[in-house]
């Protein structure tokens, strides 16, 4: 059988505009490029194990699978970005993606803080990332993702924190005055706010500190997100005929144009 040469050289030089991809595991060289790959091993090289889990704990598998479509999202924007180039020059491109490099790209923040340029690792915060009152709060019901999740980056969100759960009396603690205070009494100011929490299902936080400007979201589990009234009303959760299942829904694709 006669073999084809489908290298990227091979092919330009019968179609100068070529957009040519290559995606591999490690690329294409250095000492890892035979190496096989899968979407977790890609998360496992570029660091992000090394980044979930509990303080003082051990490397956890990330939930979300990033590795593939992560990739794949990057590999979309080079594309888009060569055809225009092509459309002004008429040249195309060879367009090479490793996968362990692509997901370095998500742990950008972790790195850009706890890194130090590169003097260090950044240690597992579990849930403790951001500084108090940032954090995990548990809510009504016994479910096990029955929790929000709160941040609190300025004053203001702060001060506007205070007054959603009925606390002002917090605005004015000297120990909770500032940002780095804050920090310091962590533990106490997750005494002060959970009591609050608990009094309220995790949509219900979620609403009263949304509309106070506060950022937060219930933890949603991949049952809720078939149901959840926003992602519903905006049409991201569509129903599809099966030919053996009848009516099933299925979450979206986020880009809308």
């Amino acid at each position: 059988i006669e073999r084809f040469d489908l290298e990227y050289e091979t092919l330009k030089a019968i179609h100068p505009g070529l957009i040519y991809v290559q995606l591999k595991g490690f690329g294409s060289s250095g000492p890892y490029s035979s190496y096989k790959s899968y979407d977790m091993v890609a998360q496992a090289a570029a660091g992000a194990f090394s980044v979930t889990g509990e303080l003082g704990g051990g490397p956890l598998l990330p939930g979300p699978t990033t590795g593939d479509s992560g990739t794949g999202m990057q590999a979309g924007m080079a594309i888009l970005a060569a055809y225009i180039q092509r459309l002004r020059t008429g040249k195309g491109q060879h367009i090479e993606l490793s996968m362990q490099e692509a997901m370095t790209y998500f742990m950008r923040t972790r790195i850009a803080f706890g890194a130090n340029w590169g003097e260090q690792a950044c240690p597992r915060l579990g849930n403790l990332m951001g500084g108090a009152p940032t954090g995990l709060y548990p809510c009504k019901g016994d479910g096990p993702n029955d929790f929000a999740y709160v941040i609190v980056v300025t004053d203001r969100h702060w001060d506007q924190l205070c007054l959603a759960i009925d606390r002002p009396d917090m605005v004015v603690d000297e120990r909770f005055a500032t940002g780095e205070k804050r920090a310091m009494h962590g533990a106490e100011l997750f005494e002060e706010i959970t009591p609050w929490t608990l009094e309220h299902e995790k949509y219900e936080v979620m609403r009263i500190l949304g509309e106070a400007s506060v950022p937060c979201s219930a933890v949603l589990d991949t049952r809720d997100l078939y149901r959840d009234p926003h992602l519903v009303e905006r049409g991201f959760v569509k129903s599809v005929e099966h030919p053996e299942l009848g009516q099933v829904p299925l979450l979206g694709f986020p880009t809308r144009m």
